[in-house]
């Protein structure tokens, strides 16, 4: 059994983490981690240069990794990472995702405290063991316990991308069974939520137990929860749990929309058909004990005297009196967008080149590219000096002189320095077609300063979108302190656009504050926040959070054609 390359440079990632926790030398653990980013940006199928003996002869490869690699690609395991996994207290990996924490701590938490368990850590935090322990202190321990408290909150909880990437491929193998006759998600992933608790799937079928009996056969099950003919529980490898309900045919449209949901979408929804006479639940619509027959989603809210209302929208936030009034904004689509904007190279922190991005857009019908490296602040990422910025502005021109069938942006994600100011003089800044300003330091301002230095580098001629406004991390960090309203505010004052960083780690700005700024006349633009070519397919990511925050393809920039976009970045 082979391996795909995604769980080889997880597995030489957690070696070196591994080896990093067991204090062994550190050009160990450093080697794993260059043989995984290796791996990870290798073009050739790993398979191949197996079995032609020729992993060996790549960079960054060496004789022992070579042989561990082709282990674990032609047996599916590994038995030194098997050995160093079991070697090493399972709670001591879990305490790596403790925010701030690092392998190092870690190790000297375990050797001298034995703490060998988050539960422990959080303990010996309350009883202030850590106050006098070297590297550590007072503060450290602080920012520990709320790191605790941090993972807490999230347990049990898992990033769209992850659940909807299992819930496709389910469903997939579901209907490739046969036996389904409808077969849908449900649930937040239907709605795009960007963080979900599990999986729902609905489906009808004229034989309920064979299909149990196929889906408790997937290959990517942990366990099985319970198992019955309407309702099977599962509990997948990744941890994530589904539900698979098979409903009567005739009763599939009414389940979709009940499990679907949201739970204050279906209150309202309900209230409405009472005063209207009408019994609503998930088995159907009824009218003095009659059923109301419908075959679709769209005819049951078209009985309450609705138009339909796509499945992002159904949060009780407005919705149901727009569907009234026939209000409804017409969603932006997938096939609306014209062009991408954030994206990186190997000349910061990407790992392709100009010309594989510009290349890896054309591939996806893509009429307009924005390439943003980042400014030179930011040394972490290999930020551009302003010799830098020339040479990538030079190579532009070439390609731009090459390609008839796409335009590429001169762009640049400039640090929002700590004053507000951008990153660059303005010779430099005026000779990109756009600035995206983006915070990436200096994280722990109170509120009403880092306001102001947002609405500072909104208030500069240069700055054309506002990059990942919160910068916020799902699931591992909370956003920086600001005036969401006020930040908005400004970019409709001064005429910015607010970047939905379509990122799955980020989905920022929150699609709850969308439909305000649409309403004050924002414009948006959809951003992959790309770093490598896979990456500029996260844009799909970002649409769920538009049409979330009720937008249509005129409010997003992404849309337009060169010449409209010129106007609006001009």
């Amino acid at each position: 059994m082979s391996v795909d390359k995604k769980t080889v440079v997880n597995i030489l990632n957690e070696i070196g983490l591994l080896l990093e926790l067991k204090g062994e030398n550190p050009f160990k653990s450093r080697a794993y981690y260059n043989a995984a980013r290796t791996i990870e940006v290798l073009d050739d199928d790993i398979e191949k240069l197996i079995k032609e003996d020729r992993l060996k002869d790549v960079k960054g490869i060496g004789d022992a990794i070579n042989k561990k690699l082709t282990e674990l690609v032609t047996t599916g395991r590994l038995e030194y990472y098997e050995n160093l996994k079991a070697s090493i207290p399972e709670g001591l990996i879990e305490m790596l995702k403790i925010p701030g924490l690092g392998p190092k701590k870690i190790k000297t938490l375990y050797d001298k405290l034995d703490i060998k368990t988050v539960g422990e850590l959080e303990y010996a935090c309350i009883e202030n063991r850590l106050v006098e322990l070297p590297g550590f202190g007072e503060k450290t321990q602080k920012k520990i316990l709320e790191g605790i408290q941090f993972i807490k909150q999230f347990s049990g909880k898992h990033l769209f991308m992850d659940a909807y990437i299992e819930a496709t491929s389910l469903k997939q193998y579901l209907v490739d069974s046969g036996l389904t006759i409808r077969c849908e998600i449900a649930g937040s992933l239907r709605r795009r939520k960007e963080i979900v608790k599990d999986i729902d799937v609905l489906a009808t079928t004229e034989s309920p137990e064979k299909l149990m009996d196929v889906f408790t056969k997937y290959e990517g099950i942990r366990d099985i929860v319970a198992k019955g003919e309407t309702k099977t529980s599962i509990t997948l490898r990744s941890g994530i749990n589904v539900d698979l309900r098979v409903v009567k045919d005739e009763e599939f449209p009414y389940a979709l929309h009940h499990f679907t949901g949201s739970k204050e979408h279906n209150t309202a929804m309900r209230h409405r058909a009472k005063q209207m006479g009408i019994k609503m639940n998930e088995y159907g619509l009824f009218k003095d004990e009659l059923p109301i027959k419908c075959r679709d989603e769209e005819e049951i809210f078209n009985s309450l005297n609705l138009s339909y209302i796509p499945p992002e929208l159904r949060e009780n936030m407005g919705e149901i009196e727009a569907a009234e009034k026939g209000l409804l904004p017409v969603l932006i689509e997938e096939k609306d967008i014209k062009g991408v904007f954030h994206v990186h190279t190997i000349y910061s922190d990407g790992a392709n080149t100009l010309f594989e991005m510009v290349n890896a857009a054309r591939d996806r019908g893509y009429k307009i590219i924005g390439i943003t490296d980042h400014s030179k602040s930011a040394f972490y990422a290999n930020g551009l000096k302003e010799e830098d910025v020339l040479r990538q502005l030079d190579e532009i021109d070439e390609l731009n002189s090459k390609y008839s069938d796409i335009k590429i942006l001169k762009g640049i994600e400039s640090d929002i320095l700590r004053d507000g100011s951008l990153d660059y003089d303005e010779d430099i800044l005026r000779r990109f077609d756009f600035v995206i300003a983006s915070v990436h330091s200096n994280f722990k301002m109170n509120k009403d300063d880092m306001t102001e230095r947002i609405i500072k580098a909104i208030k500069n001629r240069y700055t054309k979108i506002i990059g990942h406004m919160t910068g916020r991390l799902l699931l591992a960090r909370d956003g920086y302190d600001i005036d969401v309203y006020k930040v908005i505010d400004s970019a409709a004052e001064y005429g910015k656009i607010i970047e939905i960083n379509s990122s799955p780690y980020r989905l920022d700005i929150d699609w709850r504050y969308i439909k305000y700024a649409k309403e004050k006349g924002v414009k948006f633009a959809i951003c992959p926040d790309a770093h490598r070519i896979e990456g500029l397919d996260d844009v799909k990511y970002g649409i769920g959070i538009a049409r979330k925050g009720w937008l249509e393809a005129k409010d997003v920039i992404n849309t337009y054609d060169f010449d409209e976009l010129k106007m609006v970045l001009k």
